[in-house]
């Protein structure tokens, strides 16, 4: 019986083995098997990354707003997929019309079975969005960045996407944007700028001729999302090779890796020649601001080429937000505008200089160099305007900035009702109307400080007299 036992085992077992080698599968479906699962990895790694964006924003602004900080971006991602699928998609990849849209393709029809490219394409349509987001922080309406979202995730981002990636004229003229330093972030960041130029800046930040620092609230918060998102950057460029191909992968791997550390090398160091200090939240957008130069070129850069783009990205990202903040006024609380704007611009033309084949330096003259400055005119031109367009139907109609009482109160009251923290909620214990306290309290502050000012006008009369 000892020997029979072991047989029948045996035996058993010898049947899949038999049913596996009848169904095997041809080395081609493997192979489209891994290609698929590299991309959902990379699909999920990019999702993580808006965990990024929101500890970025929350932290670099006030605690007062953290939770509407956190509900943009819960929505934003959102809106994102369901607005990407029904007709996102379709603009972006669908048959092109005249190089300019796409025509066909909506909620995936005839494209069933790209429901993986999809997924993919979609989180870096929210990608795109969220940028917004923390550029207008502590003082846009929360329905008014909702509908900006509708008309950046629906329309303008995936025209700009059909442009380049879809097939569209750009691709045509010979644009390259490996991963998206002009089609994601460059987008975005316009949006931004327009809608900042909307709403101005925020209460107390450029008063008596002096720019005020407005500090964040928690920054180990946004270091913490700024490690999230390089980690996430790896599936970002990493998944752009649509393919698990070990010949391209490493390698871009290793440049977004080299041009992130040469971004923090370079915004740290120019920062503390320039202000004899290591600037940490500048230093924290250094390594984002080499993540985005290296997008455009990840995949034709070598790592020496990713290093000086880097390099430049973080001395340009130092420069960029003082540019913005202290010569235009144009108020950014968490750097994304020079971040993704400036830097995308500085990624997408730095692959004209060092990309491999064709770039300036390695004997390719200036005809790439001459595309990729067009691609970024147009996309300026294209963003700005609907950006501008939207945003003026909204303020025209609705209002897009909330008011001075509901801004110096918080938008978590004013928009939710609540508040990120506890000890913060415990100041209104006693009402049980949170968001009628959190106005209430901020008309006594708004008035104190009416007051204040009232006082230093007085004073100077006097000193005039």
């Amino acid at each position: 019986m000892k020997k029979v036992i072991p047989l029948l085992l045996l035996t058993s077992l010898s049947f899949p083995v038999v049913a596996s080698a009848q169904t095997s599968t041809t080395p081609e479906a493997v192979l489209e098997s891994v290609d698929m699962v590299w991309i959902m990895i990379a699909a999920f790694l990019v999702f993580f990354m808006h965990a990024g964006f929101a500890m970025v924003e929350a932290g670099f602004t006030r605690s007062k707003n953290a939770l509407n900080i956190l509900m943009k971006n819960f929505m934003t991602m959102s809106i994102a997929a369901i607005l990407y699928f029904i007709v996102g998609y379709g603009i972006m990849f669908g048959t092109s019309g005249g190089g300019f849209i796409g025509l066909d393709g909506f909620m995936l029809s005839g494209h069933e079975d790209q429901v993986g490219f999809f997924v993919f394409q979609a989180v870096f349509a929210a990608t795109c969005a969220t940028i917004i987001s923390g550029a207008v922080a502590e003082r846009i309406k929360l329905s008014s960045y909702l509908m900006i979202t509708v008309a950046m995730t629906a329309f303008i981002y995936p025209v700009v996407g059909h442009w380049v990636w879809g097939g569209g004229w750009l691709a045509e003229l010979g644009f390259v944007d490996f991963a998206g330093s002009t089609v994601v972030h460059l987008t975005g960041a316009l949006g931004a700028i327009v809608a900042v130029m909307f709403l101005g800046p925020r209460l107390g930040k450029y008063s008596g001729g002096k720019v005020n620092v407005i500090q964040g609230h928690n920054i180990p918060i946004g270091a913490l999302g700024v490690f999230i998102l390089w980690f996430g950057w790896f599936g970002f460029n990493g998944g752009s090779t649509l393919a698990a191909d070990p010949s391209a992968i490493p390698g871009v791997v290793a440049t977004t890796l080299l041009s992130a550390s040469a971004g923090v090398v370079g915004s740290g160091m120019y920062s503390q020649l320039k202000y004899k200090r290591i600037d940490a939240s500048l230093t924290l957008n250094g390594a984002l601001a080499g993540l985005v130069g290296i997008t455009a070129g990840t995949g034709d850069l070598s790592p020496i080429g990713a290093i000086i783009t880097g390099l430049i990205a973080g001395v340009i990202l130092v420069e960029g937000v003082q540019l913005l903040d202290r010569k235009l006024h144009i108020d950014d609380p968490v750097g994304a505008i020079a971040v993704h704007g400036i830097c995308g611009v500085w990624g997408t033309l730095a692959v004209g200089f060092f990309a491999l084949e064709g770039g300036l330096f390695y004997g390719g003259g200036f005809e790439l160099l001459s595309i990729q400055a067009i691609g970024i005119l147009a996309v300026m031109a294209w963003t700005m305007g609907t950006s501008a367009l939207v945003i003026f139907v909204l303020k025209s109609a609705f209002g897009i900035r909330v008011s001075r009482e509901e801004e110096i109160s918080g938008l978590d009251f004013a928009e939710h009702g609540s508040s990120a923290y506890e000890s913060s909620k415990s100041i209104f214990n006693e009402n049980p109307n949170v968001t009628d306290v959190g106005k209430d309290f901020g008309v006594g502050l708004l008035n104190r400080l009416d007051s204040l000012e009232n006082k230093k006008v007085k004073t100077k009369e006097r000193t005039a007299q």
